[in-house]
């Protein structure tokens, strides 16, 4: 089980595309951290009695600024057998200490990358970031030692004023030391003001279907994944399309449950407001069991209007190769 979970809402970087925007003028939130630890000890105990592997995988915002993350996640891993990751802008890499705590706590670290150069800092509104980003990118992939060895992924928002820089930039963050590579296409259901005029268009993504072969053999003798699944490349091209893709009974094909700042728990983040369940209701290891099925009941019992064209990244094989 995969549990995605949105501890803060807060962020320290610009980006245009994205709801978390440090210059939307909302109230930030954080999730409480002994509400986590509750339930991912629940976990833990679901996992000891199941067999079943675990991981958390921390949102934001920026979640390495909600207070006291890398302690619980280190409690989390050790005392209860999860294992955890973190989605990352990378700002902090640099700060004192923190790639090496970085690389201590978390077994999957994922950085968004955008670009190249100027172009992910204006992004991003990160004025010197690409350069503070190799450095710190390239401090966490060289520690060394028996827990400082995160699987390190980069993930990229192409969008049709990037596209062409995509090949360029994998080959730039496989000078970095990063592993893996994941990328989603521009989504508009954020900032739709920004989407219009940087979402793929259908031939973007016919050309981008066709670069990906050959990049993913050149990364793959770099020792670097490319993931380019082929049903996640027809998402893609529907959406650009303007084609709906229906899904109907996601559960054999979702391996994720999504947890957002209010400690609602979902199919996915596109379908809390349709039908969740708070994490303070699930109590017992026979809970987590059946939580699953429960989601899934709850969702299409009153099938939210999402479904009848599913943006869900993870029912379409992301990570898939």
């Amino acid at each position: 089980m995969i549990v995605l979970w949105r501890v803060t809402t807060r962020c320290n970087l610009a980006c245009s595309f994205c709801a978390y925007d440090r210059r939307l003028g909302f109230p930030r939130t954080l999730v409480d951290p002994a509400e986590v630890e509750r339930f991912g000890a629940l976990l833990g105990a679901y996992r000891a009695d199941s067999g079943e592997d675990i991981l958390i995988s921390w949102l934001g915002g920026e979640p390495l600024l909600w207070p006291g993350v890398l302690a619980l996640s280190q409690r989390l891993r050790n005392e209860h057998g999860l294992r955890i990751s973190v989605t990352t802008n990378g700002t902090t890499l640099l700060r004192p200490g923190i790639a090496r705590a970085v690389a201590e706590t978390f077994d999957e670290v994922t950085i968004s990358v955008d670009a190249l150069a100027q172009t992910h800092e204006r992004l991003r509104g990160w004025s010197g970031g690409w350069t503070k980003l190799a450095e710190g990118i390239d401090r966490l992939s060289t520690m060394t030692g028996a827990q400082a060895s995160p699987l390190i992924r980069a993930n990229v928002v192409l969008m049709r004023d990037t596209l062409s820089e995509f090949s360029v930039l994998c080959d730039r963050l496989a000078d970095w030391g990063v592993k893996e590579i994941t990328f989603n296409q521009l989504g508009g259901r954020d900032r739709p003001e920004f989407y219009s005029d940087h979402a793929l268009r259908p031939d973007d993504a016919i050309r981008l279907r066709m670069t990906l072969p050959s990049l993913a053999a050149r990364m793959a003798k770099r020792g670097v994944r490319l993931c380019a699944n082929d049903s996640y490349l027809e998402r893609i091209e529907a959406t650009a399309a303007g084609r709906p893709i229906p899904v109907l009974n996601c559960g054999p094909r979702r391996p994720t449950v999504f947890i957002d700042e209010h400690n609602r728990i979902a199919c996915c983040s596109f379908t809390q407001d349709g039908y969740s369940v708070p994490t303070h209701t699930v109590r017992t290891v026979s809970d987590i069991a059946a939580l699953r099925a429960r989601l899934d009941a709850g969702r299409l019992a009153n099938l939210p209007a999402v479904c009848s064209d599913c943006p869900s990244t993870q029912v379409f094989a992301k990570f898939g190769t």
